[in-house]
């Protein structure tokens, strides 16, 4: 995926690039597009350990912090690291558009999205209470664009919260 900014922003910091230096403001959010994917919103925070392209992580928009979304109990808005942003590192993560997002096991398009219980940062389509992430699809089955990825539609998705 290979995304460019298309909103003016001086000196920005590619979208699938890590750095630790800060070079934006962060909860910066910018639109970006990639020929195969399309059009996204991407919003610019501070990285966790452990998180791989493709983790989905819950962020604090105030504090501009992430942490890979817990498989359950998880509460608030999530994206999709753009790269490989881990602790003290600063990134790009999806908000809006076709995500590349890690998905272990395979899925259905058109199904709705889960957090995935056996591994944090990971989604898949099993539905479970409280596990479920809103405004996001299953765009494509597991294996696109590659092992272990699956496409989701995504448009500000976040936590569903406990159902009782």
């Amino acid at each position: 995926m290979a995304y460019k900014i298309t909103d003016p922003l001086i000196g920005a910091q590619p979208i699938a690039v890590t750095d630790t230096t800060q070079n934006h403001q962060l909860g910066t959010i910018v639109r970006a597009e990639d020929s195969t994917y399309g059009a996204g919103e991407f919003i610019y925070l501070k990285g966790v350990a452990s998180t791989a392209v493709g983790s989905m992580v819950d962020y604090d928009s105030y504090l501009a912090t992430t942490a890979l979304s817990p498989a359950t109990g998880g509460v608030g808005p999530v994206a999709v690291a753009m790269s490989a942003n881990v602790a003290s590192q600063y990134g790009w993560y999806q908000i809006a558009g076709v995500a590349a997002v890690k998905a272990p096991n395979a899925m259905t398009a058109g199904a709705d999205v889960f957090s995935l219980a056996a591994t944090p940062g990971s989604v898949d389509d099993a539905a479970v209470n409280g596990e479920q992430i809103l405004n996001a699809k299953v765009s494509v089955t597991t294996g696109t664009p590659s092992t272990g990825l699956g496409l989701i539609a995504i448009n500000r998705p976040f936590h569903q919260g406990q159902v009782s």
